[in-house]
This record gives structure tokens, sequence and C-alpha cells, in this order.
């Protein structure tokens, strides 16, 4: 009688911590239910030595540029916010969520670029550079990383998001 409680006691502590580690991993949190935090793939070569121009990280102007592209404003064709949501957050299943600057830390400024560029396999993000610009590309990106780095910008000699007045 004793063991048979025993089991029947294991068994709903078993239950209960799966349960529990199933929410845990569920949406919300840090990870933004888009499943662990990992490092992307590195660029390829012909975007590995693309950075942000020199002062956009800062800029005013580009930054409100970038948001009207986002946002559909400028190019109807492109509307960010229509997957990834106008504050960063995805309404639309498997966007990257921009606000969470744990994972979004990770991403050089030329994988970003990349990935706005050639769009990602096997996912709904398309490539963009045949609807927009090369310049247009990284206003987007200068708004987007306004999410979940704001006031960053990419140090291309430390390899690491720094305050943006200090990008050389």
């Amino acid at each position: 009688m004793k063991q048979a409680g025993m089991k029947r006691l294991a068994l709903m502590v078993g239950i209960l911590g799966f349960g529990f580690g199933v929410v845990g991993c569920g949406g919300g949190g840090e990870g933004g239910g888009e499943g662990p935090i990992v490092p992307p793939p590195p660029a390829p070569a012909e975007y590995a030595d693309k950075h942000m121009p020199a002062g956009w990280w800062t800029d005013p102007k580009i930054l409100e540029e970038g948001k009207e592209l986002y946002i559909g404003g400028k190019n109807p064709d492109v509307n960010c916010a229509s997957c990834h949501g106008k504050d960063g957050k995805p309404v639309k299943a498997g966007a990257r969520d921009f606000r969470v600057g744990d994972r979004m830390k990770m991403y050089s400024d030329s994988v970003w670029f990349w990935r706005i560029s050639e769009g990602v396999p096997n996912t709904k993000m398309k490539p963009w550079k045949s609807k927009l610009s090369e310049e247009d590309r990284w206003k987007i990106l200068a708004f987007e990383r306004s999410f979940g780095l704001a006031g960053k910008g990419w140090d291309v000699n430390k390899k690491e998001w720094v305050p943006a007045d200090q990008v050389k």
C-alpha cells in the first residue's frame, strides 16, 4: 500500500514537472516564444563586410525614414510591421520578435542586413533586395534595432553592440 502511494506521488510530481516545463517553454518570456536563443549563422561572404554607414545609428532622419519604410509608408509593397508588428512585437506566427534584446544582440549588422536582403529559407521571411535599395534596407535595420537594442550600434572592431555614440 505504501508503495502504491509512493508511485502515485512520483507520477503526480512527474506530470506537474512536465506541465511546468511545457508552460515555461511557451510564448512570452525573454525568448518571445521563438524557441531557444541560439546564434544565427554567419553572413555569407558577399554580406560579411557590409556594415551600417557611418553616423546612421544616431541620425534621427535615418531612423524616421527607416520607420516609414518599416510600416509601409514609403513603399506599399514593403510593410515589415504587417508581420513584425509596429512595435517589434510579432503579429504573425514565426516572425522574429525584435524586442528580445538577448536574441537580437547575437545578430551583427551584416547578418541582420543579409536576412533583410535575402530573406530566411524555410520561413515566410521574403528577400527584400529587389524591392528596396541597399540604402533603404540599412534604414530599416537602423529602425528595427531600436526595439530591442535602442541606443546601440554595431562596433565592427569589437564585434558587439555598444552605445551608438561610441561606434567609429
